[in-house]
């Protein structure tokens, strides 16, 4: 049930719903049962569902491309190409890290940035502000917003302190780093290359599921 801050008059709402009456011109992305729910309540021809869809099918596709290009751009810059062996893994890191004027940690950092930054956008956009919902529903999303944001922040220092725990040599040194990765990848029976694809999504899991868990505990603890 959505509720709405201001809303037409229920005798209004009739009359709009009634106006309608043998319309044919249903379609699901244009003209849905919720855009005719929302257009009868409140003037507005909008779909939430249609909306949220959108946003996150293209942030998901945006994230997807944005960790393979930064996938591609590790194994591209380093002295040793590739992403397969240590070599190649740990001095395209370190170039990339260089970028920003540091190593192969900050490599890991910034190769994940850029699909976390757009699946930051997509819950902002997913989450964003409608003044027509009730203060509850405004609240809750407002909450998600930041929420997300901080997933992102989170995600990049839970994936980096998993990197330094998982190896066999403990911390962020090259022999860390490498054997990190490859512990990580190992648990989808991949190697180091795999590691490096789990650690650059992360932050941009984080950033979608903490963002939505937390609006909709915000919004369980208003209803």
């Amino acid at each position: 049930m959505i509720s709405y801050s201001s809303a037409n008059a229920p005798d209004e709402v009739v009359t709009r719903a009634e106006s309608r009456l043998g319309e044919s011109s249903y379609h699901l992305v244009w003209n849905n049962c919720e855009h005719f729910a929302r257009w009868c309540k409140t003037g507005d021809h909008a779909s939430e569902q249609v909306k949220d869809v959108a946003a996150s099918g293209t942030g998901s596709v945006g994230a997807a491309v944005a960790a393979n290009a930064g996938l591609a751009g590790v194994a591209a810059v380093g002295t040793a190409a590739g992403l397969s062996g240590a070599a190649g893994s740990m001095s395209g890191l370190a170039a990339a890290g260089g970028l920003i004027g540091g190593g192969a940690v900050a490599g890991i950092g910034l190769v994940g940035a850029a699909p976390a930054t757009v699946a930051t956008v997509a819950m902002q956009v997913v989450l964003k502000d409608d003044a027509k919902l009730s203060s509850e529903e405004r609240e809750a999303r407002k909450i998600g917003r930041i929420a997300s944001v901080g997933g992102a922040v989170a995600g990049t220092a839970g994936a980096i302190g998993a990197v330094s725990a998982a190896g066999s040599v403990a911390g962020l040194s090259a022999a860390g780093i490498t054997s990190g990765l490859a512990a990580i990848g190992g648990t989808v029976g991949g190697g180091m290359a795999a590691g490096l694809a789990i650690t650059t999504a992360a932050p941009a899991v984080a950033a979608v599921v903490l963002g939505y868990g937390v609006y909709r505990l915000a919004k369980w603890l208003r209803s």
